[in-house]
């Protein structure tokens, strides 16, 4: 094993940075990379790539939305980071095929047997944020104009 190896390998399990280190882990195999894959996938217009990281991607929402209310709990086991690491890691790994594997048996069923119902759960959501958007339209071009205002005053500043 080379040195760069076993330096990745001795922080991921270290005791002391272990949280720190997975979790940043966790965040650049989780997103970090997918994203850059999902790009590459996009411009060059390889659609089976393109299916490959948007089951990925429905995979990881579904996830990390189940993660948001768990995180709390689950966070308290021990190497609860580094099993979410491996994984992440397992989700998309091409001999594996995770997101593929979860996508097909699970999500996929799921999503058709409820898709009539989660359509109009979507329409009205939608309604309602078109009528949030409508009735806060000044406030919202406010903030939008602030934003432009701060930012163009950002890119003025010169630094010492």
């Amino acid at each position: 094993m080379d040195l760069t190896s076993e330096v990745g390998l001795r922080l991921l399990f270290s005791p002391i940075s272990s949280n720190i280190v997975v979790r940043t882990a966790c965040c650049s195999v989780g997103t970090i990379l997918p994203v850059y894959s999902t790009f590459k996938a996009v411009e060059n217009k390889d659609q089976n790539e393109q299916q490959k990281w948007l089951i990925y991607w429905t995979v990881y929402g579904s996830f990390s939305v189940a993660e948001v209310f768990a995180d709390k709990i689950l966070s308290w086991f021990p190497l609860y980071y580094h099993a979410k690491f491996a994984f992440l890691v397992w989700l998309q790994l091409p001999s594996a095929n995770g997101a593929n594997h979860l996508y097909m048996r699970n999500f996929r069923p799921f999503l058709l047997r409820h898709q009539a119902r989660l359509d109009q759960i979507l329409e009205i959501i939608y309604n309602e944020m078109s009528k949030i958007i409508s009735a806060h339209r000044a406030e919202i071009q406010f903030a939008r104009a602030l934003f432009v205002k701060l930012m163009a005053s950002g890119t003025d500043l010169d630094c010492y």
